[in-house]
């Protein structure tokens, strides 16, 4: 890649677009990109120490020149998108994972990070700058990859991150309370998350959920459906227990039948969709083996202690905790003790809920810290307890003291909820990103009590 918007990305020869940022304007970092090797500068105004051109709309000029130089090689990959608000990630890594145990080298890009056969970057955002995806593609392109498959976030999609970028399908997950403080109400939230299937190819495909209140908004003329209600790819019966699920599916009158190691009957939502896009790429359904699919690090991570279950997951809105109460309750013999928090500077009103849902689905909730951002967790914590009546839970602000106190409260046959950071490895406090992983400090109190899972 010889383009960047991120003048810290530039390298000798590079041409630097100055476009208009979310805090800040492209221009204030004209000279960092000159100083870092820039032969070309495209900006709206002014004349620089190198070749410089002045246009009206440098955005425009940048998705012009991608099309241009690099859609030509992308077209040749199949471009796969899924967006929603719960279940993009998994849904993505189980169909990379899945494509490439079967012999089809697959890409993936999102939450988790840029995966060729294995992890290759951490990612700033869930949905990078446009150079970075082209550059990011363009790689797996170079490397031999047919498929991509990239999780597309709203906030992206309203950045315009993808202009320019033709997909062969787009997926639908749900839509569920998330980024309201950014998008305000939920049809602008859809709205934004819509234009995904905007950028679908003449022939291209929308596999979307239609148990979605929301599914009407991501119609196109090429839609297949996927559900329990009556659809395409139709659930018609299933079981769950602690460690596997059995599903039936109909398809155009025939039922096929798997069996896979997840939990959950919101995970069945994930299976089927990722089924739905495998048949439509040509693949036979009675062929397709997922009986050792893994879910991704931080996803419903169960873990064994003794003879309790440890569960770590990234849950962190109201219908995501509600859907891994709704998984494990059933399943649970002994107490449900939960440690969670909520994010600073994010949708105060959802805080009382959690707290809430919390409550009223486990024996005791530790409180602790999510990513503060730049507020306190004094001042979180006054609004999760608001309207708050139960005595059932206790702060403790360091997460890793927190879940060191979870454990000491497990008995015999408990579950252990840690909820809300999953796969991350940082908590954000202000500008600050202290180390922490849920994964990583259980895996320490394991081996410290030398207990093998």
């Amino acid at each position: 890649m010889n383009i960047k918007s991120d003048s810290r990305r530039v390298k000798k020869g590079d041409i630097f677009v100055a476009l208009d940022g979310i805090k800040s304007n492209g221009d204030c970092y004209i000279q960092n990109a000159i100083e870092s090797g820039a032969s070309k500068i495209v900006c709206k105004n002014g004349k620089y120490s190198v070749d410089t051109i002045n246009v009206s709309d440098p955005k425009k000029y940048l998705t012009k020149y991608l099309e241009d130089n690099y859609n030509p090689y992308l077209n040749k990959m199949t471009m796969i998108g899924i967006t929603g608000t719960n279940g993009k990630t998994t849904t993505a890594y189980l169909t990379y994972e899945l494509l490439n145990s079967m012999g089809y080298k697959c890409a993936y890009l999102g939450t988790l990070g840029f995966f060729l056969d294995k992890k290759q970057d951490d990612l700033p955002n869930t949905s990078p700058d446009t150079c970075t995806l082209y550059e990011l593609f363009m790689d797996a392109y170079n490397k031999g990859y047919k498929y991509i498959i990239v999780e597309v976030s709203s906030q992206g999609l309203s950045y315009n991150r993808f202009d320019g970028l033709k997909f062969d399908y787009a997926i639908f997950t749900n839509l569920t309370e998330d980024h309201l403080d950014y998008h305000k109400t939920m049809q602008a939230y859809a709205k934004a998350k819509q234009k995904l299937f905007k950028y679908l190819k003449e022939d291209g495909v929308g596999i979307i959920n239609i148990d979605d209140e929301y599914h009407k908004y991501f119609k196109t003329k090429n839609t297949v459906t996927y559900g329990f209600n009556k659809s395409d790819y139709q659930v018609v019966d299933y079981s769950l227990s602690i460690n596997h699920t059995d599903i039936k599916i109909k398809v155009k009158d025939k039922i096929y039948e798997y069996k896979y190691p997840l939990i959950g009957k919101y995970n069945i939502y994930n299976i089927v969709a990722m089924l739905s896009l495998l048949d439509n790429l040509g693949f036979n359904l009675d062929s397709i083996n997922i009986t050792k699919l893994k879910t991704p690090n931080g996803r419903m991570d169960k873990i064994k202690y003794k003879d309790n279950t440890i569960i770590i997951d990234y849950a962190h809105t109201a219908d995501a905790m509600d859907n891994i109460y709704k998984t494990v309750k059933p399943l649970s013999t002994g107490k449900i003790i939960t440690v969670f928090g909520c994010t600073g500077s994010r949708e105060r009103e959802k805080r009382p809920v959690m707290m809430n849902l919390a409550l009223s689905n486990s024996d005791y909730v530790i409180v602790t810290s999510d990513d503060l951002h730049e507020e306190t967790f004094d001042e979180i914590v006054k609004d999760m307890l608001n309207g708050i009546k139960s005595d059932k839970y206790k702060l403790i602000s360091d997460r890793g003291e927190a879940i060191e106190e979870a454990f000491k409260m497990l008995d015999s046959n408990d579950m252990l909820l840690i909820l809300g950071k999953g796969h991350e490895e940082f908590i954000i406090v202000g500008n600050e990103k202290i180390p922490f992983n849920d994964k990583k400090k259980v895996k320490e109190i394991l081996k410290r009590e030398k207990v093998t899972e």
